[in-house]
């Protein structure tokens, strides 16, 4: 089993992986109620999707269902105007088939222009506190990809008290310093404020370039059981954060496979032998 954390001040231990349910974005029903047996086995209780991935909602729908005390569940949407962000939002809790969501998130806000419209008047903001003060949200969050994600948290972290904020980590981000400054700065406002704290691409090996793509991954993903176990415990290995799993149902048993074998945060030297054998290059330049 993967051990459990408080997620930031929300009053819900969750496994500290979580379930990146952009791994159901193209899979049929059959295919996605495979994937929720994986997940109770490893006793996985939070979910992460979004209103863009695919459909992910709908698949996870007929899970609400039967198992709606039994996880977390959080959405996104990407939508920046007020309007346009309150249609997503009912569209989700329907295609999502209960009639609330636990954490309702600001998607991929890192443009400056995007940030300027959600954040302002009739924009996004207001309509996930519409929301969350009509019940159909508990909690509100922000999510960011790419190297300005923990600047642009910073600054929506200063517009509004976010519960949460999501982001991406691993070892070769760890060793940019610019990044990792950056990152350390977020999520040491986060510590002090107990905002959840989300990783995303711990996987990544790099950008798949002309390679041919073998996963349903954005990115060359790590797939050997060893790359990942150390690929896992280097985010694991970081406090008071959570990690959200991978977008591959078949890698997603290893991932959580070796987030139940947790013990330590393996060496640097370790890490580099990784990034040696299997020639992993930054994903963000």
């Amino acid at each position: 089993m993967i051990s459990k954390a408080p997620f930031g001040r929300m009053g819900h231990m969750s496994t500290r992986t979580l379930f990146g349910a952009a791994a159901l974005w193209t899979v049929t029903q059959e295919v996605a109620d495979r994937t929720l047996d994986v997940l109770l086995q490893y006793g996985v209780n939070h979910i992460d999707t979004a209103a863009s991935y695919g459909d992910a909602e709908l698949r996870i729908g007929p899970w609400m269902r039967r198992h709606r005390d039994a996880f977390f569940l959080a959405t996104k949407t990407q939508e920046r105007t007020k309007a346009r962000a309150w249609d997503e939002i009912r569209r989700s809790l329907d295609r999502l088939q209960t009639d609330h969501v636990d954490l309702l998130q600001i998607h991929f806000l890192i443009d400056e222009a995007e940030w300027q419209m959600a954040m302002g008047p009739d924009g996004a903001l207001e309509a996930v506190l519409e929301a969350q003060a009509q019940g159909l949200t508990r909690f509100v969050g922000v999510t960011g990809h790419e190297l300005v994600a923990p600047a642009m948290h910073l600054r929506s972290l200063a517009r509004h008290d976010f519960d949460s904020v999501l982001l991406p980590y691993n070892y070769l981000l760890h060793r940019n310093e610019a990044y990792r400054r950056a990152f350390d700065t977020v999520r040491q406002v986060c510590r002090e404020r107990n905002v959840a704290v989300q990783i995303i691409k711990s996987l990544a090996a790099g950008p798949w370039d002309d390679k041919p793509k073998t996963h349903t991954t954005w990115y060359e993903p790590l797939a050997d059981q060893e790359s990942i176990d150390r690929a896992v415990w280097f985010v694991l290995g970081q406090e008071d954060v959570f990690l959200n799993t991978v977008g591959d149902v078949e890698l997603l048993p290893k991932v959580l496979d070796a987030a139940s074998r947790f013990e330590r945060c393996p060496s640097d030297e370790e890490m580099q032998e990784m990034v040696q054998r299997r020639a992993m290059t930054p994903l963000f330049v």
